[in-house]
């Protein structure tokens, strides 16, 4: 979002609440508390030490942000503190990369509080009432998307990490009970109803 001018878009203020991480344990967004309702923001890696630095839960936050169609969510372009900090995407360094951390076996189960979207507004899993981040692709997303839903109960199994931010699981099993999980697969790309030759007759 770095290419968009922050003070072209709309500000949403509110109340932060928690941290979101992606399955590499980086924060890649957070709750925030307004008079309504909580708002999911995505806010990309790369500005995560200014984030954590800056913002406690119980702290009053304004963000300019665009919202996708069809997602609860939105992506931050700045986001400002309530020591008047602007933090503001813009852009990656060109040879960032991912930390190196190790997964381990992990499980969880309860109930959906949040659906968590990428900022595209694409579904990428789920935020449980214990705080606890479940991640799953959003091709594979789209199969369980009920599972996903605010209020849905589920169990996953998967491989995940305990950060000072929370915990995080990448899911590999899912279902509504732990006695009903079902492995996660990416969906077949579906094949052409005719052949070649059945074209080339048509044509």
């Amino acid at each position: 979002m770095h290419w968009i001018d922050p003070d072209s878009l709309p500000e949403t203020a509110g109340t932060f609440e928690r941290f979101v991480l992606n399955p590499h344990g980086e924060v890649d967004g957070f709750v925030m508390q307004d008079k309504k309702a909580r708002i999911l923001v995505h806010a990309p890696p790369h500005v995560e030490k200014e984030l954590t630095r800056h913002l406690k839960q119980g702290d009053k936050v304004r963000v300019r942000g665009v919202r996708p169609r069809g997602a609860e969510l939105l992506a931050a372009v700045s986001v400002t503190t309530s020591g008047g900090r602007e933090i503001v995407d813009n852009g990656p360094d060109h040879d960032r990369e991912h930390p190196k951390v190790k997964h381990t076996p992990m499980s969880a189960k309860g109930e959906v509080e949040l659906s968590l979207f990428g900022p595209r507004g694409e579904l990428r899993g789920a935020l449980l009432s214990d705080g606890t981040v479940l991640r799953v692709g959003p091709k594979e997303a789209e199969h369980v998307a009920a599972l996903l839903a605010p209020g849905a109960q589920l169990a996953a199994r998967g491989d995940g990490l305990q950060t000072r931010h929370g915990r995080v699981i990448h899911v590999e099993e899912i279902g509504s009970h732990e006695d009903r999980l079902k492995r996660v697969r990416k969906p077949k790309d579906k094949k052409p109803k005719h052949g070649h030759r059945e074209d080339a007759r048509a044509a």
